[in-house]
């Protein structure tokens, strides 16, 4: 492959930006929040600050790890994580926040095993996808089993019960199969499928299903169902183009659930009006831009396949947030990259793009 390159400095420099535009939208909109349950407005921001620097060190490091260690660690590393994607549902190792089992750890340390996951299994399915190309055409032997450790962690991490994040997974796995050259009557069967699943796994749950008769009409249920669909259209509305000012949005005083983290994205619309939240989906805009490039130009199929999963995994998560906030889908708790409240979520996904970077020191880019 050559001597290692510089890195693409404008994934570098996108993901920066966000960043940044995350840490001030957390003191933003945590700041209110903060103080009525902490005494302290300054408590999401200090922490935030300490899990965006652990996380560009993780960046760091794993920008100059030679991409192909993490072939050999693939199986591994998504062994390990099954392992804790069981742990946390047992009864007293897992911890339950708003009825959820989705983190594990003790003292003040916790994390989510289902961010690991979304990474394990980009590195995974790209190894496998890497070494089966000329399976690729063949269901049984080139697909299935993509599909079978796919649905262990699909079903392990809805039972958390956590759909946004499984959502996220399942697409990524169907990006990289479409990307590895499958059949397209494949993928169109597994979308269909697919589908059908999600429909299935929101219709036995009362809640979900209650989320999405509220997305068809919020306002039927304006004070339970509808309510966070609600306040966060009030929120993106009153920004307009420029915003009511940084600082100054009236929904974070207590009106909107998870200002700072699921629904942060309708805070800044609030706060920064449309420019704001045009510029951070322009920075996503560029980050996919030039992840698929890399993706492209990668040296080798197995560089080829991880760039698009790592890629894929934070678009499309970035993606089901905004559609959510902006009610063009169904509520379900899944944060927007870089930008939302978060310590497991950041560190890992910062983790991620350092694999990017790595690869792109691979490949020849303007």
């Amino acid at each position: 492959m050559g001597r290692p390159k510089s890195p693409d400095f404008a994934i570098f420099f996108t993901i920066i930006a966000l960043l940044g535009f995350g840490i001030i939208m957390v003191f933003s909109s945590s700041a209110v929040s903060a103080y009525v349950n902490y005494n302290d407005s300054f408590y999401f921001l200090k922490r935030q600050i300490i899990w965006a620097v652990l996380g560009i060190l993780a960046m760091l490091l794993t920008m100059n790890i030679e991409y192909h260690v993490w072939q050999k660690l693939a199986k591994p590393v998504l062994f390990g994580t099954l392992i804790l994607l069981v742990l946390v549902l047992v009864p007293g190792l897992g911890k339950v926040v708003n009825g959820a089992r989705r983190w594990i750890g003790f003292g003040a340390l916790y994390i989510q095993p289902s961010e690991i996951a979304k990474l394990g299994m980009a590195l995974f399915a790209a190894n496998s996808l890497a070494c089966s190309q000329d399976k690729i055409g063949n269901f049984i032997k080139g697909v299935m089993p993509q599909l079978l450790v796919l649905l262990i962690v699909f079903g392990l991490i809805l039972k958390e019960p956590d759909l946004g994040t499984a959502l996220v997974i399942g697409g990524t796995v169907f990006v990289l199969l479409f990307a590895a050259g499958a059949k397209i009557s494949h993928l169109a069967s597994l979308g269909a499928v697919g589908i059908a699943g999600v429909v299935a796994a929101i219709i036995v749950e009362p809640y979900r299903l209650k989320r999405l008769l509220a997305f068809s009409d919020p306002w039927a249920d304006p004070l339970n169902s509808g309510y966070h669909i609600i306040q966060s259209l009030y929120a993106i509305g009153s920004g307009g183009l420029f915003g009511v000012g940084l600082g100054r949005s009236r929904e974070k005083f207590l009106y909107l659930p998870e200002p700072h983290t699921d629904f942060i994205f309708a805070i800044l619309g609030e706060e920064l009006g449309f420019i704001g939240t045009a510029a951070v989906v322009i920075l996503f805009f560029l980050f996919a831009w030039r992840g698929y490039r890399v993706a492209i130009s990668a040296p080798d199929i197995y560089g080829s396949m991880l760039a698009a999963g790592i890629t894929s995994m934070i678009i499309l998560q970035a993606l089901m947030n905004i559609a959510v906030v902006t009610a063009s889908m169904p509520v379900t708790g899944i944060p927007l990259p870089f930008i939302s409240f978060g310590g497991s979520a950041l560190i890992f996904t910062l983790a991620g793009v350092g694999i990017l970077l790595n690869i792109s020191r691979y490949v020849s880019l303007k």
